[in-house]
């Protein structure tokens, strides 16, 4: 699944995976409940694509934070989302020991390891990578000769 397709919509509880353009918004479906929806153009819409988490070094892909979820937990679900914040706190420590304490907050991590228990209940957490546009390679017929 590309996660560009993947997005999340402020006031709607969980993730939407993209179908089609619609007239106003585009066309999302629940990974949850499979309802689908219009997302007018006037919702704030978030690829996964687009998010990241901030670390003392810069930001690291939410793409990326989710494969280290998956390689901890074996594929599994990750920690409850409800757990304590002391809880979730040492367990993104535990996945990204250099998250930024000061700009990641307790709501954030709980939606990160919200949306990963989605993602890996749906199973979805196998991305695929864009495929680079290379140009082919030019084929030299070896019969003719160069031409001057």
């Amino acid at each position: 699944m590309d996660i560009k397709l993947i997005m999340s919509i402020a006031g709607h509880h969980g993730l939407f995976k993209y179908i089609a353009e619609g007239r106003n918004g585009v066309i999302v479906e629940g990974l949850e409940d499979k309802k689908r929806i219009n997302a007018y153009s006037s919702f704030k819409i978030s690829s996964l694509s687009d998010i990241a988490i901030f670390t003392d070094s810069g930001e690291v892909a939410i793409k990326d934070v989710f494969l280290k979820i998956k390689e901890k937990e074996n594929g599994g679900a990750a920690l409850n989302p409800k757990a304590s914040n002391e809880e979730l706190k040492k367990y993104l420590e535990s996945i990204l020991p250099d998250y930024d304490h000061e700009r990641v907050y307790v709501s954030d991590i709980k939606k990160l390891v919200q949306w990963y228990n989605i993602l890996q209940k749906a199973n979805m957490l196998d991305f695929d990578e864009p495929k680079s546009e290379e140009p082919a390679a030019e084929v030299k017929n070896e019969e003719e000769p160069p031409k001057e």
